[in-house]
């Protein structure tokens, strides 16, 4: 390969790299909101569970927090996809959940979201 072709390759990989910087910030902005219920720390509930480590699991099934009847018997796995239809509009996704949250419309705001909240949901 010549050496144009790998300062093409280059380029675009720290452009890659600057923009998904620039939506984690915008992500992680946004979370401000949730963190007046919600934490990224493990074992640390507010009115709302803690996040940490939720990515993978079911929902409702920390021993820790009392959740919802309607968010245990939901059935979903917390991935990206979920966390996306969930904070755009909690009580179509799970109604009768008790987040009282009415949800993030704007798409670009959710992906930025939900790619910080993939991060401290590990």
């Amino acid at each position: 390969m010549d050496l144009n072709k790998l300062s093409v390759i280059a380029a675009g990989v720290l452009l890659a790299s600057a923009a998904h910087a620039q939506n984690l910030q915008r992500g992680q902005k946004l979370f401000e909101e949730c963190a007046a219920c919600h934490s990224p720390e493990r074992g640390v509930n507010g009115v709302g569970p803690s996040l940490a480590g939720a990515l993978g699991r079911k929902a409702g099934e920390s021993q820790d927090f009392r959740y919802s009847p309607a968010l245990r018997r939901s059935g979903i796995t917390w991935t990206a996809s979920t966390l996306n239809d969930f904070i755009g509009n909690p009580q179509k996704v799970i109604p009768d959940n008790r987040m009282p949250y009415s949800g993030m419309p704007d798409a670009t705001n959710r992906a930025d979201l939900v790619s910080y909240l993939l991060t401290v949901m590990k």
